[in-house]
């Protein structure tokens, strides 16, 4: 079965998600609350499935300018008393409390100064230095994957060089790779089409997995919580930690001229 990347930022203000700030009512700290909880489900899904988990996180000098503002480790930065850490404890931090076994995880730095590139180094180095037989690098922000369908994913890398599991927007939840491929901008719009391009540039065979949503955007998240508020409506599971979330910050739905809109109640 693959090593399964998981490539995580700290969940800081200003670091993740940043769009969505921008673009809804949540606030930074609110985005980061959710990336956060995304996050936990992702890993924990992993950690369910039959894949080798691999938390990559990008060290501090790697985000973006507003992660330069934080304060020191031992200081508290809000009034709950929590503290900033630095990107690695933060990442660990967030792991420990998701999983069952927090042993089982490993931790890697990314390297790149984009993400084609740090995709790229993850899987070329694991294929190549490592001998690992497959490699899948996971969205941290898609919390409806589950351990059914990672297995299943994992299982057609077996017949296939490269499994892509597919999302609104031409975008990839996961990117799973037998052999390598040209990673050099292979995130380009759509990504789904670059990947599957760059696999047969390659000479390999290319496999689908089942579409799942990915919140980075306002449209992706009116669309999870309409997700949510169906599955629970109909006595299905729904991402524990996501929507735990989404309830303490008292995110809505409400219909509008323009259609859908967010609102915090």
């Amino acid at each position: 079965m693959p090593t399964a990347a998981v490539l995580c930022d700290p969940p800081r203000e200003g670091v993740v998600l940043a769009d969505l700030a921008a673009t809804t009512p949540l606030s930074t700290a609110d985005v980061a609350d959710l990336y956060a909880a995304m996050c936990a489900d992702v890993l924990r899904a992993v950690e369910a499935s039959a894949s080798d988990l691999l938390v990559n996180y990008r060290p501090d000098e790697a985000l973006p300018d507003e992660a330069d503002e934080r304060d020191k480790p031992d200081e508290p930065t809000d009034g709950d008393g929590r503290n900033e850490q630095d990107a690695e404890s933060a990442v660990r931090a967030l792991a420990d409390a998701a999983l069952d076994d927090p042993g089982a995880a490993r931790y890697e730095v990314q390297v790149g100064s984009t993400f084609a590139a740090r995709m790229g180094n993850t899987v070329t180095h694991l294929l190549d230095t490592e001998d690992e037989t497959s490699v899948a690098v996971v969205e941290p922000t898609a919390p409806f994957l589950a351990r059914g369908d990672l297995d299943g994913m994992a299982m057609k890398l077996r017949r296939s060089d490269v499994v892509l599991g597919p999302t609104s927007g031409g975008r990839v939840h996961y990117a799973g790779f037998a052999s390598s491929v040209d990673f050099e901008e292979a995130d380009a719009p759509p990504a789904i089409g670059t990947l599957t391009d760059r696999a047969h540039d390659a000479g390999h065979d290319v496999d689908f997995g089942p579409m799942h949503p990915i919140v980075e955007t306002r449209e992706d998240l009116i669309g999870a919580l309409s997700l949510i508020r169906a599955r629970r409506r109909a006595g299905r599971e729904v991402p524990t930690r996501t929507a735990a979330c989404l309830d303490d910050l008292g995110v809505e739905l409400i219909k509008s001229r323009d259609g859908l809109n967010l609102t915090l109640g």
